[in-house]
């Protein structure tokens, strides 16, 4: 019996916490960068480590990394990301830019696993006394897992939902892949690549 309490308790402690991570927004626009590189009068201006808490774990998880990037077209004709200029590693090689839908799938929250809150279901408040023979006694239960665990179950899935529905606006409006810079003019994006590592970037112009 003093096994199943400790286990539950255990439990109890893990789930609490496993809270649900708030989303906080990047926006690239208003980040200081703090890696630069030029090629053909292209600036590119990048930077790592844009998340954290369980979006980070995901990022480590995953082998995914986010970054924020910021390109001038100082050239004398327009340019198309993707096409006419790329990313690179500076060892050279082909740095490869995930969909915006693979990012995501990455590193969102999976709102499913705050299901689990539910086996606080059965957890109860017992107020104990002492009866004439001296032993601790019952005198009431009050089955309060049967509000915290559906509680946090779904306050958790919604505030995961939440700051998930955050991320995937901001790739979206910051899905830079096919688009058009013009000359003279400066962009800014946030890409997901395939890395383990926060390896030097640099600007290809095909």
């Amino acid at each position: 019996m003093k096994l199943v309490k400790i286990t539950f308790l255990v439990t109890i402690i893990v789930l609490l916490n496993s809270c649900a991570s708030k989303y906080n927004i990047i926006n690239p626009e208003r980040l200081n960068y703090n890696s630069k590189t030029t090629n053909q009068g292209v600036t590119l201006n990048y930077k790592y480590n844009l998340l954290d808490k369980k979006y980070a774990k995901k990022e480590v998880k995953r082998g995914v990394k986010l970054v924020a990037i910021k390109i001038t077209n100082n050239s004398e004709k327009d340019l198309l990301f993707g096409r006419d200029m790329n990313l690179s590693y500076e060892n050279g090689n082909d740095l490869v830019i995930l969909e915006e839908e693979q990012v995501f799938s990455s590193i969102k929250q999976n709102t499913a696993t705050y299901l689990l809150y539910l086996l606080l279901t059965p957890m109860t408040f017992n107020v104990n006394s002492t009866n004439s023979n001296g032993f601790q006694e019952t005198k009431s239960s009050t089955p309060i897992g049967l509000v915290v665990g559906p509680g946090l179950a779904v306050g958790n899935m919604i505030a995961a939902g939440s700051a998930n529905k955050k991320l995937k606006k901001e790739l979206l409006d910051f899905d830079i892949l096919g688009t058009s810079i013009k000359k003279g003019e400066t962009v800014y994006g946030l890409i997901g690549i395939k890395s383990d590592n926060y390896d030097a970037i640099k600007i290809k112009i095909e």
